[in-house]
């Protein structure tokens, strides 16, 4: 897992690549990619599998924050991202969420 930053020089904005790889993902048909951002649950954004077994999927993120996040499997398990920035206590389970510094 990854998360690869391209800074924009003419907008507030970061890209950000979020990446699941396939030892991660295993046997997964689905990934989503939920959080501060997506509003969570209500908004996932679909990730897309390359024929590695990874997925991926970039978004633009606004610059000088920090946001929460987790993978969601095939709709119904959590993963984190192992290489995020940091980790927070989640406040709606004894898991943590990962963050992402931008």
């Amino acid at each position: 897992m990854s998360l690869k930053k391209q800074y924009l020089k003419s907008k507030p904005l970061c890209k950000v690549t979020f990446r699941l790889n396939a030892e991660a993902a295993q046997d997964v048909k689905e990934a989503a990619l939920c959080g501060d951002f997506t509003d969570w649950k209500t908004q996932p954004l679909t990730m897309k599998k390359l024929k590695s077994g990874d997925f991926t999927l970039t978004v633009d993120l606004e610059k000088d924050n920090e946001y929460q996040f987790r993978y969601l499997l095939d709709g119904e398990k959590w993963e984190n991202d192992w290489e995020a920035d940091a980790y927070i206590p989640s406040p709606v389970s004894i898991e943590d969420n990962s963050v992402v510094r931008v």
